[in-house]
């Protein structure tokens, strides 16, 4: 607890833009925030005043931070297992637990715990050679079990020349059959201790390169994937005992839906729901973690459209001239920016746009995200 408030004190491992937003919700709530940050620069370092700069990856560092407080969370799922059995095992309350995030760490041990559920997933298997590839089938894509993010260890494969260069880094690997996709969604859903849930409705990812560029809220799936796709998630989270909010990203098939990947965390498919839904997925995540009742996840428009911001070429208007130029045109955009150092192809930052049909909603979410990015 906070001496100053009573009230609860949680810390979230990572400075990142979603402990930045997590920090916004804090306030409300009355809660105090503490972020441990690789770097005082960091998105959410640089707003947070309970920021604890120190390497996430360093069990001494990780339990100095943890020390008074009510529960810790987590930005990322980077934390190595040995600094989370650490945690546990010195009595720290940690959301979710080790053995949970274990499955949003290990892609591999993910698919593995998601078979034996009988969950839907595209055909994989472990691969350590070409043999073991070709045995599998080209084309294929290849996934670092480990670390991957953003698109970022993902290689599509077509012949035994490529798998040969992506076996030469050495990391362990899974093969993942490639599947024709009718379009990429997400379902994210609130999960507490205690087992009260509550899912958010089922969204459209549009992806460019492994990035996300926007989501579209609801998903044009019908009532009955949109069925499918909450009780997946239901049993995910029950099954593998994740506390916080939960993000799984899926493939839409002719066949239906197929389980692509799972965060254990507030996720960028979930941005929409700071205007969008009536509880955003950083208060809920809060909520969650804390045991706290949780909020309704309905949506407050017919639509919701999240544009994230990608940074664009050197040059052009400065930013704040950008966005006095986006607030004019676009007046219906919600501005989020996180803080960062601009880069090309970097998420800086997001806008939201809420209306009553997709196309209206979605242009304007685009031409504000574009506005930033290229300041025209």
């Amino acid at each position: 607890m906070d001496p100053n408030t009573q009230l609860p004190a949680v810390g979230m491992i990572g400075g990142g833009q979603l402990a930045r937003m997590t920090h916004q919700a804090a306030i409300s709530l009355g809660q105090s925030l503490h972020v441990l940050a690789a770097d005082e620069s960091d998105s959410a370092a640089v707003v947070t005043p309970r920021t604890t700069v120190g390497d996430w990856s360093d069990a001494a560092d990780v339990l100095a931070f943890a020390e008074g407080k009510t529960a810790v969370t987590f930005d990322h799922e980077h934390v190595p297992q040995e600094v989370l059995r650490a945690l546990e095992d010195a009595g720290v309350r940690i959301e979710p637990g080790a053995d949970a995030l274990l499955y949003a760490q290990d892609k591999q041990a993910m698919r593995e715990r998601l078979s034996k559920l009988d969950l839907p997933m595209p055909r994989w298997a472990p691969v350590s050679s070409v043999s073991d590839v070709e045995a599998f089938g080209y084309p294929c894509v290849l996934k670092a079990a480990t670390g991957g993010y953003d698109g970022k260890g993902v290689w599509m494969v077509d012949n035994p020349t490529e798998a040969q260069e992506v076996l030469s880094s050495g990391v362990r690997l899974i093969a993942e059959e490639r599947v024709p996709l009718l379009r990429e969604v997400a379902v994210q859903i609130a999960r507490t201790p205690s087992g009260e849930t509550r899912v958010y409705p089922v969204v459209e990812t549009v992806q460019r390169d492994g990035i996300c560029v926007a989501t579209i809220a609801p998903a044009r799936i019908g009532e009955e994937l949109e069925a499918e796709a909450r009780r997946v998630a239901e049993t995910v989270a029950s099954e593998l005992g994740v506390t916080g909010m939960l993000a799984i990203e899926l493939f839409q098939t002719n066949d239906g839906l197929l389980i692509n990947e799972l965060a254990m965390r507030p996720h960028n498919s979930g941005h929409w729901t700071i205007e969008g839904a009536v509880t955003s997925q950083f208060e809920q995540h809060l909520r969650a973690v804390l045991d706290y009742p949780l909020g309704s996840a309905d949506l407050t428009a017919p639509v919701v459209v999240m544009a994230n911001i990608l940074g664009g070429p050197d040059g052009g208007p400065r930013l704040d001239e950008r966005i006095q130029k986006m607030a004019a045109e676009i007046p219906e955009a919600r501005l989020h920016l996180y803080g960062k150092a601009i880069r090309p192809g970097r998420k800086i930052g997001h806008v939201t746009v809420s209306g009553a049909d997709v196309d209206s909603a979605r242009r304007s979410a685009l031409r504000a995200a574009q506005w930033i990015r290229e300041g025209r």
